[in-house]
């Protein structure tokens, strides 16, 4: 029933922000067929269901991709999709024989979407690394952290996943809207480093302004400001509070009962410190729980600071089945949502090559020629 019904994706096996990307084209509705490496497959399916969240909303199968007759099933399949993504470092899928020249000249309407950390060309598009590496170089890493201190990595958010496989659904996106003008399929080069330094488009126009100092931990939205950050409660739990605006800090005040102090002008930046040491003061005196009582849901900008346990308990999280439980797995579900097309899980995640023969009868291979393929161990 999702948006994407109908659209057919064939996605390599890879780690991180590929299989991102094909759980977010999956939720919507596309039908994503993973490739997964036999080898993978050779080991036998696990005991019990996989919980890889990212794997989830896709069929498994299982090809030797340096067998010739398994880059010939792949290529078999790519006439019939509609997009096909790879996670490899440049020249992998090239050098396999599946690389875009390759599968749009079998299939001239295909969208090849290419996921890497550093892009398909520069000094360093040949050099590995990982999450840290790219928004440390994008200038993502720098600004996040406490005045003083190091930065501090933001898990693998910005890269992997906003900068990478975000970045790689929305390219592909909107390159389907383009083929649907001229006909034609195209490559969509999406890197990590060019991902997260686009999410810092803002910080680079307050820099521009002078709203933004270089030091960590002194501005706006890093934990700088008294009125947004994080604070510890009475039973060592922490609340986050986002009061920017005039109206919300008037708000902030009267609720931790300061309004009446004689307090120095919310954005007097000098007086940040001071302020901050006042009102972490305050919000120790009361528990977590207090907190939300007298805060949740009024105009300070306020939410407990939840784990990963606490937030699908939490009742606005219920109330609007912000998470759901696949076989076991609480996860997130598919967003975002839509007044005629819903999204939903297709099914939990596979093992590798688990529909082999499933997949390869229903993109038109005959039960002979899958057991030739099995036969020569191009598919598992």
């Amino acid at each position: 029933m999702g948006p994407l019904q109908g659209v057919k994706i064939l996605e390599l096996a890879g780690i991180g922000p590929a299989p991102f990307c094909g759980m977010m084209l999956s939720d919507m509705g596309a039908e994503v067929l993973r490739v997964d490496r036999a080898q993978l497959v050779s080991l036998g399916a696990p005991k019990g269901r996989p919980a890889d969240v990212l794997g989830r909303g896709r069929r498994s199968l299982g090809v030797d991709l340096k067998h010739p007759q398994g880059v010939e099933t792949v290529l078999r399949l790519v006439e019939q999709a509609d997009v096909l993504t790879e996670g490899f470092r440049p020249g992998v899928t090239e050098r396999l024989g599946l690389g875009p020249d390759v599968c749009l000249e079998r299939n001239p309407r295909l969208i090849y979407g290419r996921m890497t950390g550093w892009g398909q060309d520069g000094p360093l598009a040949q050099a590995p690394g990982h999450d840290i590496n790219y928004i440390a170089l994008a200038g993502a890493l720098h600004p996040i952290g406490r005045q003083g201190e190091a930065p501090v990595p933001p898990l693998n958010l910005v890269g992997d996943f906003g900068g990478g496989g975000m970045l790689l659904a929305f390219g592909i996106l909107a390159a389907l809207v383009e083929r649907g003008r001229s006909g034609q399929g195209q490559v969509v080069d999406t890197a990590m480093v060019d991902g997260a330094a686009i999410l810092m488009a803002i910080f680079h126009g307050m820099r521009a302004i002078g709203l933004w100092h270089d030091e960590r931990g002194v501005n706006l939205l890093d934990g700088g400001a008294h009125f947004y950050d994080t604070y510890e409660t009475e039973d060592g739990k922490y609340v986050s509070i986002g009061s920017i605006e005039p109206q919300f800090y008037a708000e902030l005040l009267r609720l931790t009962e300061l309004e009446g102090e004689d307090l120095p002008h919310q954005l007097a930046r000098d007086h940040w410190p001071e302020l901050k040491e006042r009102l972490a003061k305050v919000i120790k005196t009361k528990t977590r729980d207090e907190w939300c009582d007298i805060m949740e849901g009024s105009d300070v900008c306020f939410a407990p600071v939840l784990s990963l346990d606490e937030a699908p308990l939490h009742p606005h999280n219920q109330a609007r089945g912000t998470f759901v439980e696949v076989e076991g797995v609480v996860q997130a579900a598919p967003a975002p949502r839509f007044s005629r097309t819903p999204p939903e899980i297709a099914r939990p995640p596979a093992y590798a090559g688990q529909h082999t023969d499933e997949v390869l009868g229903d993109y038109g291979f005959s039960s002979e020629e899958i057991a030739r393929l099995r036969e020569a161990k191009a598919i598992a």
